[in-house]
């Protein structure tokens, strides 16, 4: 798959599944610095993923300080050719209007996808 490279970082997209709703979420930073994914909450809310009380709240710390996120388990998640279902993913607000979330190294390692800086592809391996 095609990745984008702007603003000194790598993009993607990903489409998430959650109760049968369907949604693809554009600007997607493909991070290997991040060891989870995280998506903003605000571009799931239209498909109903929402902070409840009985969801867990994890804390992580990087460059940016400390940020909390609330875990749900989703359908599915897709990344080009790579999906995994029933899957827990952590959601958060994210403070950059143009970065809708963080492919993180969870989801990069689990898929064993190929970077391919030259041409700026990522590509499942094998």
């Amino acid at each position: 798959m095609q990745i984008e490279y702007r603003h000194g970082l790598l993009f993607t997209e990903i489409e998430v599944v959650y109760n049968g709703k369907r949604k693809s979420i554009s600007n997607i930073v493909v991070d290997t610095g991040a060891s989870k994914t995280l998506i903003s909450q605000d571009s799931v809310d239209d498909i109903g993923i929402k902070v409840k009380r009985e969801d867990e709240i994890v804390t992580s710390y990087g460059i940016g300080g400390k940020e909390h996120a609330f875990v749900k388990k989703i359908d599915k998640v897709l990344v080009g050719d790579y999906f995994a279902e029933e899957i827990a993913l952590e959601f958060t607000v994210i403070q950059y209007e143009d970065i809708n979330g963080l492919l993180g190294l969870d989801l990069l390692m689990d898929a064993g996808f190929n970077i391919n800086l030259k041409d700026l592809r990522m590509d499942l391996h094998g």
